[in-house]
């Protein structure tokens, strides 16, 4: 399969199929002109078009899906057995992808609604796809080793993959595509800590956001355990690790981790 040709459907292009179609459009390995979306939703459509002029739109689901390398899902869990029965009869499963975006429709129901020879893939990504800047955990189902390759380096291109076994995609779920909200809970939290010590919340957004990106970056450029990093700023007696204590008598760590493993469907 050819990459400098490749061909690209997008079944459902709200919020997540959207920024997965204006991602690639933005990307090297698919030219803007070989995406094909379709969407019930026209406001849906127009947004992509004005973004993109050259990104084929239609409401047509059997329209799009012909010619194309990959199929790629996007719409809610409980729209796919619609959306595949109007499209299975279509598909040449001897030369077509199919890559799911819903959580929850593992292989096994995919296999039931699919041929059970497809070629399948199903990716978790997270919101900050919209900025290429996602997490995307891909597990794949009667895939070669090039398949494999050319959906990583697809979705890789909108931010970071990690090719898994399915029977982790939901603890990756819970870590990533639940982390981010997660993660913005926290930021929320200081900020509120910021504004009750006096300063205005837009500024303590700022720090706080910029705080969490320097993090980042330390862990990334030293390749380290944040606990190292850690006590590089908690001084004996200081008020660091008084701040850690307390946060940490309060359930900080405990929560965090209760949070994710709530999150965690088995």
């Amino acid at each position: 399969m050819e990459s400098s040709n490749l061909k690209i459907a997008i079944i459902g292009v709200g919020n997540m199929g959207g920024a997965i179609a204006r991602g690639l459009s933005k990307g090297t390995l698919v030219q803007s002109n070989n995406i094909f979306v379709s969407d019930v939703s026209q406001p849906n459509l127009y947004a992509l078009n004005a973004f993109d002029p050259q990104i084929n739109v239609s409401n047509a689901n059997i329209e799009i899906v012909k010619e194309v390398d990959i199929i790629i899902i996007a719409v809610k869990p409980w729209l796919v057995e619609i959306i595949v029965d109007e499209i299975e009869k279509k598909i040449d499963y001897k030369k077509q992808i199919i890559v799911s975006i819903a959580a929850g429709v593992d292989f096994a129901r995919m296999s039931d609604l699919f041929d059970t020879e497809a070629t399948m893939f199903r990716v978790i990504p997270n919101t900050a796809i919209e900025i290429m800047q996602s997490v995307s955990i891909i597990s794949s189902h009667k895939a070669s080793k090039e398949q494999e390759n050319l959906v990583v380096s697809l979705f890789g291109e909108l931010g970071k993959t990690f090719l898994v076994p399915e029977s982790q995609l939901n603890a990756y779920m819970s870590l990533s595509s639940c982390g981010i909200a997660y993660a913005f809970r926290y930021v929320r939290a200081a900020m509120e800590g910021g504004v009750e010590m006096g300063i205005y919340p837009n500024t303590a957004k700022e720090v706080v956001i910029q705080t969490l990106r320097g993090a980042i970056e330390l862990l990334e450029a030293n390749e380290s355990h944040p606990e190292v990093e850690i006590d590089k700023v908690t001084t004996p007696g200081g008020i660091t690790i008084k701040g850690l204590n307390e946060m940490e008598a309060n359930g900080f760590t405990n929560a965090v981790i209760k949070g994710l493993k709530a999150s965690h469907l088995k």
